[in-house]
């Protein structure tokens, strides 16, 4: 599944356009960076409520397909420039994390 595919009406997209044809092969949710950057694999959706522009430098450690921020939080200016350069897709959802990973996790099977 691409990053695309999980576009619609609860998943918007907010920055990082020119990455959406990345592939998605899992979702991860944790909202600790240093934790992040031990244990994410490449190809997640990763999904958190942090918005400034260091979630975007670890997306790009990391080789992470997309960025979720949650629980209707608005991503930082600095970091939507920041993934719009790196084209790392940056998708806001209103709901819980706990109602992402179901929702995202029911799309990727």
């Amino acid at each position: 599944m691409k990053v695309k595919d999980i576009l619609n009406s609860e998943f918007t997209l907010v920055a990082g356009s020119g990455g959406i044809e990345k592939e998605i092969s899992n979702v991860y949710v944790c909202d600790l960076l240093s934790f992040v950057m031990s244990h994410v694999k490449s190809g997640s959706a990763w999904i958190t409520i942090q918005t400034h522009v260091n979630v975007v430098a670890v997306a790009v450690m990391t080789e992470i397909s997309c960025i979720i921020i949650c629980e209707g939080e608005k991503l930082d200016e600095n970091a939507k420039v920041k993934a719009d350069e790196e084209n790392i897709p940056v998708i806001s959802f209103s709901g819980t994390s706990y109602d992402a990973a179901i929702k995202l996790s029911e799309m990727i099977k």
